[in-house]
């Protein structure tokens, strides 16, 4: 008997008015999995991830989260059950401190057995610590990602989505949240990660899915990826 996967999506189609995005979408992440979306701009990552938090509701299809149907709940529903997401853009608060935003959103419903607390969070990013009375907008664009991740993890969630968490950031920045990602791997959390860097992606990633268009036209093992180069140039303009 198959075990119940804590996300699964089936013949998911959605778009914005007359313009259809994902076309049947198929996938499903299994508890302590972390899944790679990966695709070049524009072929509806970004819309995934969407109407998987509930910002986007489905023309079509099912989302299915722990075994519960939840593609027409709310964003705010979706968040309670436990999925939390690191958007692009980061969107930290200019007039909260670093520990206003973590203990403002901190939550342990979820009932993990290592909940996240404050502790954890400065542990897991010393900078945060360093700058815990700072406001989020006096705060560089690595430290506001930093804190965009710990905000997320202080809610303890059963599910975290990371949307280009490394865009725009300094490679030293960049190497500091993969250290994060492969702690974070370790400690069990399923993880569904959007972004560039697939030779960073492939040694943390349990799977990985390619889309194009709308549609995935892979998925498979980062050592099968590894070994297809060409799906990289072919899908992934690398």
């Amino acid at each position: 008997m198959k075990p119940t996967p804590l996300l699964s999506c089936r013949g998911l189609e959605a778009g914005y008015g007359a313009s259809q995005v994902l076309f049947g979408i198929d996938f499903a992440i299994q508890p302590g999995e972390i899944v790679a979306l990966l695709g070049r701009n524009g072929m509806g990552k970004s819309t995934t991830i969407r109407t998987l938090v509930g910002g986007l509701r489905p023309q079509r299809g099912e989302i299915h989260f722990d075994g519960q149907p939840i593609h027409a709940l709310r964003a705010d529903r979706i968040a309670r059950l436990g999925v939390a997401i690191v958007p692009e853009g980061r969107q930290c608060f200019p007039n909260l401190t670093v520990r206003e935003h973590l203990l403002a959103f901190a939550d342990t419903r979820n009932g993990v057995a290592e909940p996240w607390t404050l502790a954890r969070l400065y542990g897991l990013f010393p900078r945060l610590a360093e700058r815990a009375g700072h406001m989020g907008n006096q705060l560089s664009g690595g430290e506001q990602q930093m804190l965009a991740i710990a905000r997320a993890l202080s809610t303890n969630p059963r599910l975290l989505i990371l949307d280009e968490a490394t865009e725009g950031l300094a490679p030293v920045i960049r190497d500091e949240i993969w250290r994060c990602l492969t702690l974070l791997k370790a400690q069990g959390q399923t993880t569904l990660v959007v972004d560039k860097y697939v030779d960073k992606l492939l040694p943390l990633a349990d799977r990985n899915l390619i889309l194009e268009r709308g549609r995935i036209v892979w998925q498979g093992s980062s050592p099968e990826l590894d070994a297809q180069r060409e799906l990289w140039t072919r899908y992934l303009g690398i």
